[in-house]
């Protein structure tokens, strides 16, 4: 067999967050209503009616083009892309087509080819018999189309991309991009060509997978994609410029369609819109669309890998979500030493991230907020940790509390009995009860066996209610049983 060399481009919707639709004054609420509640003669495509450009949805593009390093434009225009379906009442849907508003740019390493605007489709039902009915909520809604270059060489690195890029839109209020709600779509144009092939610049035939609704259908449809164009070549068959579904509980594409060309659209410009000089528009300078920008996840992985010094583990997990990440932040202000932001980080992460999940679920971890520790009940509770005031297990059974009851981290520990007891005095009188009770296990020590050690201290802690300072009980025991 042949090798060869997998080779992706990625064309995705995002639909944007504005209060109107982009052409006209309708709500841009299309999945909050009763079907085509949401709608006037400009999205249903009435004759005679006037387009409006929406001036925030040219904003959000913009600032994604800032955001991605890309080049605005100084001139763009909107077009006309002509074909005929239910869902498009014009015969047309208004695009970009010659003049984007971004072009070039980068995420997640991967080259942009262009970032332009356009108006979303109506939506089409087809559950209901032998007939489709039409949503018109979502015609017309803002929608970005972002392409990338043909750079993508793994199902892995283009369910990345696609990962990143949601992160990004949402960092930028630019979209929530839900793909289980349809606010982004990922569509993936494979090939395939023999690795000599591909090093001269050649690519192999393209096929073009649609409406991928999960960034795990993404990887799936990309690699079985792979493996049916290998099979194809393999047998000396032709590989089919098609457009292809994807069938996700057969794990499968299917033939939809002979692929278009860009002529088959017959793109010219919309006359009923005006063209746009963005260097014109004083808040779409360069300058102020910085200005606009929040701290983007690329910076906040270097600056907690800088700053903070924590494990990239946890670093991920508070870039992927922002409201974790401010308790974080509000409880690192928090803490008395520095050194301790490591250990911080490690309880937020891993144990108090994991009641989060027991109480609310998986994907609920910036319900934080609504349990009643606070940022300062957690720096308080990791400066007694570092102290060893409390063992790990106080820790976790005083943090358990914080979370229910809320309160002040050494108060509850103290009320409790919770803190690490340390007095030699009162392990002493602990460690010689525990050894009278064991008496097996210290004739067993005393024969060599180190692991009758371990379990001594496990009584003595068990005696102790995990309070006792386990170091110490070790000392005590070993000169006990000297």
């Amino acid at each position: 067999m042949n090798e060869y060399t997998l080779t992706v481009g990625l064309e995705i919707h995002a639909e944007l967050a504005t209060v109107t639709k982009m052409f006209c004054d309708s709500k841009n609420d299309p999945f909050n209503s009763a079907p085509n509640a949401n709608v006037c003669p400009i999205c249903m495509g009435h004759p005679g009616t006037l387009p409006v450009i929406n001036k925030e949805a040219v904003r959000h593009v913009l600032r994604v083009g800032q955001a991605i390093g890309g080049i605005i434009a100084d001139f763009t225009e909107f077009d006309r892309k002509n074909y005929f379906y239910p869902d498009i009442p014009k015969g047309y849907q208004i695009s970009q087509y010659a003049y984007p508003l971004i072009t070039g740019g980068e995420v997640a390493g991967v080259k942009i080819t262009r970032v332009h605007l356009e108006e979303d489709t109506a939506s089409s039902g087809h559950d209901e018999g032998d007939y489709s009915l039409v949503d018109f909520n979502r015609a017309g809604v803002p929608l970005m189309e972002l392409v990338t270059e043909p750079v993508i060489h793994s199902a892995k690195e283009a369910g990345d991309f696609g990962r990143e890029l949601q992160l990004l839109l949402r960092y930028l209020g630019a979209s929530e991009a839900n793909m289980e709600k349809g606010e982004m779509r990922v569509e993936a144009n494979i090939s395939i060509s023999p690795k000599s092939q591909v090093e001269s610049g050649k690519l192999g035939t393209k096929v073009e997978v649609k409406n991928l609704n999960s960034f795990r259908s993404v990887e799936r449809a990309i690699a079985y994609e792979y493996d049916r164009h290998v099979a194809l070549l393999e047998k000396g068959e032709a590989i089919v410029q098609e457009t292809r579904g994807w069938d996700d509980s057969k794990g499968a594409t299917f033939s939809q369609r002979k692929k278009e060309d860009s002529h088959d659209y017959r793109y010219f410009p919309d006359p009923d819109l005006p063209k746009l000089k963005i260097s014109e528009i004083p808040e779409f300078s360069a300058t102020r669309l910085a200005e606009s920008l929040p701290e983007l996840p690329s910076q906040r992985r270097l600056r907690y890998e800088k700053e903070y010094g924590i494990k990239g583990q946890d670093i991920e997990v508070y870039v992927t979500n922002p409201e974790l990440a401010r308790f974080f932040e509000e409880a690192v202000i928090k803490l008395e030493k520095k050194s301790q932001v490591v250990l911080l980080s490690n309880y937020l992460s891993t144990d108090l991230l994991g009641i989060v999940k027991k109480i609310f679920g998986e994907g609920e971890e910036g319900r934080v907020w609504d349990t009643k520790v606070t940022p300062a009940s957690l720096a308080s509770l990791v400066a007694l940790i570092d102290t060893k005031t409390l063992s790990s297990r106080g820790a976790k059974d005083t943090l358990a509390l914080l979370v229910a009851e809320g309160g002040d981290a050494k108060e509850i520990a103290e009320t409790n009995g919770l803190i690490q007891k340390s007095d030699p005095v009162a392990l002493e009188s602990m460690v010689k009860e525990v050894l009278s009770e064991n008496q097996i296990a210290v004739d067993e020590y005393k024969k060599g066996k180190v692991a009758s050690l371990m379990f001594l201290v496990g009584q003595g802690m068990k005696k102790s209610k995990g309070s006792a300072n386990p170091e110490m009980l070790k000392e005590i025991f070993i000169k006990n049983l000297s």
